[in-house]
């Protein structure tokens, strides 16, 4: 295995990854359909929709799996937020992690998003909003936690070496 196979993950199988490739493909045509039709403003926009929704789902899933009990702990939430993270996005689509800062917030980097990728290709990074806060958000809603600080301090869209997002949570877990 070279640097590059553990940056990017464990490769699955060839016909998972073609699944994967066949969706990707459709991803990319609806947005770009939609934003040609009707504006990028307005794909941007059921993007972030129904990426949120997603979230939601996959956030109840997970606390699901915890008997619907809150986190005990910051360290245990984030554990919770990595889990959604490889729900939603398996490790071959990304390079990232969470972990929390000393004033309580989690941070979640990525150091490649296939999303990112896959717009550039398409020509369409100018236009693209990441909807990255609206996943988060979503993901908070369907733990169960509320936040109080859901942002972006860097972004690989913009160039930066990582996207850096913050989530406040509002009640610190017992």
């Amino acid at each position: 295995m070279t640097a590059a196979d553990e940056d990017i993950g464990t490769i699955p199988n060839p016909r998972v990854l073609d699944v994967y490739r066949q969706w990707w493909v459709h991803d990319a045509r609806w947005y770009q359909g939609v934003a040609k039709r009707f504006g990028p403003a307005v794909a941007n926009e059921i993007n972030a929709e129904a990426l949120r929704y997603v979230a939601v789902q996959i956030g109840k899933r997970i606390r699901r799996q915890f008997s619907g009990r809150p986190a005990a702990s910051r360290e245990e939430l984030r554990r919770r937020y990595d889990a959604c993270a490889d729900w939603m996005f398996p490790a071959e689509l990304r390079v990232g992690g969470t972990e929390v800062l000393e004033n309580g917030d989690i941070e979640l980097t990525m150091r490649q998003n296939f999303a990112v990728t896959m717009v550039r290709m398409a020509g369409s990074l100018d236009d693209y909003d990441c909807p990255c806060t609206e996943i988060h958000a979503g993901w908070s809603e369907g733990l169960g936690v509320e936040l109080n600080r859901n942002c972006a301090t860097a972004c690989l869209r913009h160039g930066d070496p990582a996207c850096r997002l913050l989530m406040g949570i509002a009640d610190d877990p017992a």
